[in-house]
């Protein structure tokens, strides 16, 4: 099922999530959900607190980048069979030189900004079988999952911007929470006005 994607300036995209254990009610659904979701927006990567869910659960599914020419062909490998669930992860370790990617997120739609992460972590988590794991990743597949992640620490893209675009982007980011955008998928605008 093809739920709500929440707006930017809803306070739930602001909150540190928490732990879930084995026993959360229908983790098996809101996952499949969740990917529903995502296909449906057409993106590569959800956080539960973007459905509304503050809980430490993200998904990804790397497969758009694997017709990437600047690919070598391990990395194109590695992309097109890259779709995961991280349940109560936590990055170990991030290294590498900075590197610039343009970035958007289903909650800010129409803004997309380059920002700065590292090209190498190392995360622990549990996969949707609550099996532990611990795996490091590169490239485009850790910049998806440092996007994913920092929902689920309560940052969104647009915090690692400079002073200046943050000013630039700020009326279309009130727009957004207003709901005055036009979408192409179902979002929940937390400063809408209600329709009488």
């Amino acid at each position: 099922m093809i739920l709500p994607i929440v707006a930017y300036g809803d306070p739930v995209l602001r909150t540190k999530a928490k732990d879930i254990d084995r026993d959360f009610p229908k983790l098996d659904e809101l996952i499949e959900n969740m990917f529903d979701t995502m296909y449906g927006a057409r993106g590569i990567g959800l956080a539960a607190p973007q459905i509304g869910q503050p809980i430490r659960l993200f998904i990804v599914d790397a497969t758009p980048f694997e017709d990437d020419e600047d690919l070598s062909d391990e990395e194109r490998r590695q992309i097109a069979e890259f779709r995961k669930v991280f349940i109560n992860a936590r990055i170990i370790e991030e290294t590498g030189d900075e590197w610039a990617f343009n970035e958007g997120c289903l909650s800010i739609p129409d803004v997309n900004e380059d920002v700065f992460r590292q090209p190498v972590i190392t995360i622990e988590y549990l996969d949707e079988n609550f099996e532990k794991q611990r795996d490091t990743f590169s490239g485009i597949i850790a910049r998806i999952i440092q996007h994913e992640y920092d929902h689920i620490e309560g940052i969104l893209f647009t915090d690692k911007l400079s002073a200046l675009k943050k000013r630039l982007i700020k009326g279309k980011l009130a727009n957004i929470s207003k709901g005055k955008i036009d979408v192409s998928y179902r979002m929940r605008f937390p400063m809408a006005k209600k329709k009488r």
